[in-house]
This record gives C-alpha cells, structure tokens and sequence, in this order.
C-alpha cells in the first residue's frame, strides 16, 4: 500500500452550539488541513497521485471557506461546526475528487486536531 499526504491552511471563525465554555462563543481558527490518499499499485509515473494535483483539489475547497463564518454555510446550519464535523465534510467534499481518499485532520490549533477516515476500499 502507497499513500501520500499533503497540508494546507484555511482561517475561519464559528461557535458551537450545546457547547458550555468558551467555544459557544464567536471565535476563529487558523485552521490546517491534511489530506491523505492511499493506492495499492502506482500509476505509470510511479505515484499514487501527483502532489501538484492534489494540493490544487484541496486548495480549490478550501477557498470556499476561508475565512467564512462556517455556522452560515448550510452544511454547518445542521451539523455543529466542532474539528471532528469540518473533517467530515471536507472528507465528503473531497471524496469524488481524490481517487483512494483515506484520511482529513484537521488542526485547531498547533496542539489539537480531529480526523475522519473510513476503511478504504483498497484494503
């Protein structure tokens, strides 16, 4: 099995609703994203996906919220914006995109991040 990884950043602000503590408050993140695709076999130019491309296919979501109110996009009307969430649907928005998608993290912060990954069919 092969996989490849890349990061990229987004900044953006949310709250948190049912949540006691500060969180429940207006408040933004420099958030930082990794994507990671896995492959049993290479292409024929030895890669599992080419990182340019990858990077771009990221990118190109991530503009959509940067430095957006994330508890106005209508995904996040429904589902709490909490780490965990916001990996789910960038995973999900991603999954069409990125043949072998296996894993989104996202940071929070420099120590705090959540993941959201599912068996991939690969395997």
């Amino acid at each position: 099995m092969y996989s490849v990884t890349v990061e990229a950043d987004f900044s953006s602000a949310h709250n948190l609703r049912g949540y006691k503590g500060k969180c429940e408050a207006l408040h933004g993140h420099n958030w930082r994203v990794e994507v990671e695709a896995r492959q049993k076999e290479l292409d024929d130019a030895g890669m599992v996906m080419d990182f340019k491309v990858l990077k771009k296919r990221l990118r190109a979501l991530l503009e959509t919220i940067d430095h957006a109110y994330l508890n106005t996009i209508p995904y996040f009307k429904k589902v709490n914006p909490t780490s965990e969430n916001i990996a789910r649907y960038l995973f999900d928005a991603l999954k069409a995109r990125i043949p072998g998608l296996y894993r989104v993290t996202v940071w929070e912060s420099e120590n705090s991040h959540a993941s959201y990954f599912h068996p991939s069919p690969l395997e």
